[in-house]
């Protein structure tokens, strides 16, 4: 595909995406920020980026650790070869197509960390719970699963506060009248340029239409019965939050 014209719906697509997630950049970077810090030790860390879209998470990582082998995984072909024609020279980024919703799909090993922005809630409980123990697997000792995504609360009260908070957090950020979802992916369809290289269904984006609504102490609950040593988030705005589960470094006990 042309860069020039793949730059151009990456461009896209992370304006349309902040129309969800309005401290979108500010997320990316605490999550960045957790990876550097876990990898602060290592020559040449390897990253998982879990569902990783037109490669948004896989470029800025790349650009903040330089030294860093990024593998992105995605199952959607179009946004595959969105990443792969926006891939920055000379970033280390190998990108794969894979449905996480399917086992056997995560086969690197030993990984440094392991990443994910609005991807693992498209995934069913007991899926997420397989992922998470392959990844308690993969991980080396001392490693990191860093996930940026979208909370759910059970409680009412505290759900409409949250919603509350985020809706005046977007309004704030003129993010509200953004492209949604559904109209960026009308608007590829309907793009003369794509439809000479891409299918139809290609064109049409993949979702599942399942949200997990999984509460961040679900996913702490699920991360240590993985086996993960010690999972919370790291930062929160409204319903989107960034948890960091810890694989410990050999010969640690979690009450070390």
């Amino acid at each position: 595909m042309d860069r020039e014209l793949a730059a151009g719906w990456v461009r896209r697509w992370d304006v349309q995406q902040e129309r969800y997630v309005a401290d979108r950049e500010e997320r990316f970077a605490v999550l960045i920020d957790v990876v550097e810090h876990i990898c602060r030790d290592v020559a040449e860390p390897l990253v998982l980026d879990l569902g990783c879209g037109p490669g948004s998470l896989a470029t800025r990582l790349a650009r903040r650790l330089p030294r860093a082998r990024v593998v992105g995984i995605d199952n959607d072909p179009f946004l595959l070869a969105l990443a792969e024609a926006t891939r920055p020279e000379h970033a280390d980024i190998e990108y794969v197509r894979a449905d996480l919703a399917e086992p056997g799909r995560l086969g690197w090993r030993p990984i440094d960390a392991a990443v994910s922005t609005t991807a693992l809630h498209w995934l069913r409980p007991e899926r997420l719970a397989e992922v998470y123990r392959d990844l308690a697997v993969a991980l080396r000792p001392g490693g990191a699963l860093v996930n940026g995504d979208h909370f759910h609360d059970p409680r009412p009260g505290i759900r409409d506060l949250t919603e509350m908070v985020k809706n005046r957090r977007a309004a704030r950020a003129g993010v509200g009248t953004h492209e949604d979802w559904k109209s960026w992916w009308a608007a590829v369809a309907a793009d003369p340029a794509l439809r000479e290289r891409f299918t139809a269904d290609e064109l049409r984006g993949i979702s599942t239409g399942y949200g997990n609504r999984l509460s961040p102490q679900e996913h702490t609950r699920l991360l240590g019965e993985a086996g993960f040593a010690e999972a919370a988030p790291v930062w929160q705005f409204g319903d989107d939050y960034v948890l960091a589960a810890l694989r410990l470094p050999s010969g640690l006990s979690p009450t070390s």
